[in-house]
C-alpha cells in the first residue's frame, strides 16, 4: 500500500497496473537475490519442464503447449529445492499456490512458493516445520542454507550421506542436461543408495533415456568415491556397444568391456571408436579396469568354463547396473540371478520399462519398490514420447485360421498334416509365402501414399529368418529405390553383422539409407531409434512391448509411430528345411 500511495502522489504507475514480468523483475527476483540466492547458478526463471503432448487429429498432428515454472531454486545445479509460481498484483499473494503444488509434485521440489511482488506465502512439502503454510514478508524469504538445513533433517542425511548426495552431475560443455524426470530418478537413487539400500529398481518408459540416467548415478557414485568398480550387464551386444560409445563414453580409460574380440564402432557425433576389451583370447579376465560392461551370456551359462565372472572375486564390483531387467535377471532359476547373487554384496541397481510380477518372476520381490517411476502414459502427456494410432487391417487366415483340404500337400509332394493352422504357427510352425508378401506391399503402398517413401520404417518379425524373408520381399516391392542403393531395405538383427553396422544410420535422421528395417527383436527395446518414423508391427500381437517401441518414435510433432496389425490377405502356405510348412494354392 505504500508503494501504491507514493506511486500516486508523484503520478507513478501503479503496483497493480504492473505486468506479471515486472512484479518479477522489481519485487520477486530482488527478494530472492537479498535471501542470497546466486542469480547465475541458483535461480532460473520461466524452466518449462514438459514439451507439450503431440495430438493426431486425422492426418494433422500438433503439439500442445508445454509447462513451466515461474522460478526453479537449486540448492546446486541438477539439485532443485523450491519453486516459485508469481502472480501480478491484481492476484492475492497466494493465488498462485495450487499451480505451485502442482508442479512441485510433479517435480520432486519440496519446498514450494507464492508471491505477488507484497510478499510470499511458504508450503513446506517436508512437513517438518510447525506450519505447512504460512505467509512470509518481502524481505523474509528463506536463504538456501536454511532451505537445505531443512531438507537434510527431513532426509535424515549424515555429513558422509550428504557429500555423495550433493556429487556434481557429469556436465559435457554442451549445454546438455537431464529431462527433469531424468534428474528425479538420479537423484532419488542416487540418495538411496547413499542411505545404505542395496538393491534399487528404477522404472521408466522405453524411450525415456533409462542408459543416460544410469551413466550419472554411476558417474556421481564413482566420483564420490562411494562406488570405485561398476559393472554394468545387458542382454544384447548392440545395447553395450551404443552404451560404450555414447552415454558411457566419458568414462573413456577406466571403461572396458567383458569380451575378447575388440570392434571400432561410430558413435552420435560421427566420431570412430575402439571398444577397450578386458578378456584376452585366452578368456583371462584383465583386472585393472573400473567399469565394466558385459553381456549376460558373455560371462556365465551351463558349464563351468562359461562362467567368466568367478574371475573376479565376490567382492571386486561394488555397484552392478542391471539393464532391462525385467528380461529375466530376477528370476530365481535364471542363469542370470547366478551372477547377482555372486555379487551379492555389492548394490545393485534393476532398470526397466515393465516391471515383471509373475509366480515366477518378480522385480519388487527382488529389488523391491520402485524409487522412482516414469510411466510410459506420463512419457506422452508431457510430450516426450508419442503417441501412436493403430491401423487394423484383417488378413483371412489370421482371423478365421487356415485349413488345408484333405491330400494337399507342400511344395516338396509333402502331405500337410490335417489340423487349424492359426497365428501362432505362422512363420513358426509354417511359412506363408504370400503372406509376406502381401505386407510387404501393403507397407510400400502406404508409404507411397504418404508421399515420402523415405520415412524410417520398422517392420518386426517373428524370427531373424522371418525378417531376411520380409526383407527380401520388400527389396522386391521397392525395386526402384533398391537399385538406387542397396540399402534401402535392410535386415538388422543379432546374427547380421552388415545390418548392425548399419544401426547408427537408421537412427540418425540426416542419414537417408537405411530407410526400411526389418528385425525380430533386437529393436523392440532399449536400443535408440528415437528418429524412426512408422513402426509396422504385421507379425506380433500388438501388446505393452509394441506400445514402448511406438512411443519412442518421436522428435517433433510428425513423427507418430504407426502399427499395421493383421494385414490382409489371399491365402497361399508352403516347407522348408528348418521343419516350417510352405503351402502353395
Amino acid at each position: 500500500m505504500e508503494f501504491q500511495h507514493r506511486a500516486a502522489a508523484h503520478g507513478q504507475i501503479s503496483k497493480k497496473a504492473l505486468s506479471e514480468a515486472d512484479i518479477c523483475a522489481k519485487f520477486i527476483t530482488p527478494a530472492i537475490q537479498r535471501a542470497g540466492w546466486n542469480d547465475i547458478t541458483q535461480i532460473r526463471r520461466e524452466v518449462h519442464f514438459t514439451k507439450g503432448q503431440i495430438h493426431v487429429r486425422g492426418k494433422m498432428v500438433t503439439r500442445g503447449k508445454s509447462k513451466f515454472a515461474d522460478y526453479v531454486l537449486y540448492y546446486k545445479p541438477n539439485i532443485p529445492i523450491a519453486i516459485v509460481e508469481a502472480k501480478d498484483n491484481i492476484h492475492s499473494v497466494g493465488d498462485g499456490m495450487q499451480q505451485a503444488l502442482d508442479y512441485a509434485e510433479t517435480l520432486s521440489i519440496p519446498f514450494v512458493f507464492s508471491s505477488n511482488g507484497d510478499g510470499f506465502v511458504f508450503h513446506d512439502r517436508t512437513g517438518t516445520l510447525p506450519k505447512v503454510e504460512s505467509t512470509l514478508p518481502l524481505e523474509g524469504f528463506p536463504s538456501p542454507a536454511r532451505l537445505w538445513s531443512i531438507y537434510r533433517e527431513w532426509k535424515g542425511l549424515s555429513p558422509i550421506q550428504e557429500e555423495i548426495v550433493l556429487q556434481d552431475y557429469f556436465d559435457d560443455g554442451g549445454g546438455r542436461e537431464p529431462r527433469y524426470y531424468q534428474r528425479t530418478a538420479i537423484n532419488a537413487a542416487t540418495e538411496a543408495i547413499a542411505k545404505g539400500q542395496d538393491r534399487v529398481l528404477l522404472v521408466m518408459a522405453t524411450g525415456t533415456g533409462k542408459t543416460y540416467t544410469a551413466f550419472q548415478i554411476i558417474w556421481r557414485l564413482w566420483k564420490s568415491g562411494k562406488k570405485k568398480r561398476v559393472l554394468y550387464l545387458a542382454d544384447r551386444n548392440v545395447l553395450i556397444d551404443q552404451t560404450m560409445v555414447n552415454d558411457f563414453r566419458p568414462f573413456k580409460e577406466a571403461m572396458a568391456k567383458l569380451s575378447t574380440s575388440s570392434r571400432t564402432i561410430e558413435g552420435e557425433d560421427d566420431a570412430t571408436q575402439t571398444i577397450a576389451t578386458a578378456l584376452d583370447r585366452k578368456r583371462r579376465v584383465d583386472t585393472s579396469y573400473e567399469i565394466y560392461l558385459s553381456l549376460y551370456q558373455a560371462i556365465t551359462g551351463p558349464a563351468e568354463r562359461q562362467k567368466i565372472f568367478r574371475e573376479f572375486s565376490p567382492n571386486f564390483f561394488d555397484l552392478i547396473v542391471i539393464d532391462e531387467c525385467h528380461r529375466g535377471s530376477a528370476a530365481d532359476d535364471a542363469a542370470w540371478r547366478e551372477i547377482l547373487e555372486y555379487f551379492s554384496g555389492a548394490t545393485q541397481i534393476g532398470l526397466t520399462a515393465t516391471p515383471k510380477e509373475t509366480k515366477y518372476v518378480s522385480n519388487i520381490h527382488y529389488f523391491g519398490e520402485p524409487v522412482y517411476t516414469y510411466s510410459l502414459k506420463q512419457g506422452i502427456q508431457d510430450g516426450f514420447l508419442a503417441p501412436y494410432k493403430v491401423i487394423n487391417v484383417h488378413i483371412d487366415v489370421d482371423v478365421d485360421g487356415y485349413r488345408p483340404t484333405r491330400g494337399a500337400t507342400d511344395t516338396e509332394g509333402d502331405e500337410i498334416p490335417d489340423r487349424i493352422y492359426n497365428q501362432r504357427d505362422f512363420d513358426r510352425t509354417l511359412v506363408i509365402d504370400d503372406r509376406t508378401k502381401l505386407v510387404a506391399k501393403r507397407v510400400s503402398e502406404f508409404l507411397k501414399e504418404s508421399g515420402d517413401r523415405y520415412q524410417k520404417t520398422i517392420v518386426f518379425c517373428v524370427d531373424q529368418e522371418h525378417a531376411a524373408r520380409m526383407r527380401q520381399a520388400l527389396v522386391n516391392e521397392n525395386a526402384d529405390l533398391s537399385a538406387k542403393n542397396r540399402r534401402y531395405v535392410m535386415r538388422i538383427t543379432g546374427n547380421d553383422h552388415d545390418g548392425q553396422d548399419q544401426l547408427g544410420n537408421f537412427i540418425d535422421p540426416e542419414a537417408t539409407f537405411p530407410a526400411l528395417v526389418t528385425t525380430s527383436r533386437l529393436l523392440s527395446t532399449g536400443v535408440d531409434a528415437l528418429q524412426a518414423h512408422h513402426l509396422r508391427d504385421a507379425f506380433r500381437e500388438v501388446g505393452p512391448s509394441t506400445e514402448d517401441v511406438a512411443s519412442r518414435l518421436r522428435r517433433d510433432a510428425h513423427d507418430v509411430a504407426i502399427v499395421l496389425h493383421e494385414l490382409e490377405h489371399r491365402r497361399v502356405l508352403a516347407e522348408d528345411s528348418s521343419g516350417r510348412w510352405h503351402i502353395r494354392l
